[in-house]
């Protein structure tokens, strides 16, 4: 779970689904046909630009 709470333990949920783990990104990967890896590269230069926008939007094609 440490994707979304920092406790260091990237295949732990901490018994909540819910959590985002390697797992996740597996997961996320196969249903688009590319791997963890590029799962996770991809999760991460979209979360600079979000976290670097100005803007926020719950609109699903928004892009920052």
């Amino acid at each position: 779970m440490c994707y979304n709470c920092g406790c260091g333990m990237p295949n732990n949920n901490m018994g909540k689904e819910d959590n985002i783990t390697n797992k996740t990104f597996e997961q996320a990967a196969r249903a688009m046909g590319q791997t963890a890896e590029d799962g996770k590269k991809n999760a991460r230069e979209l979360l600079e630009k979000v976290l670097s926008s100005n803007a926020q939007s719950e609109d699903k094609n928004w892009r920052p």
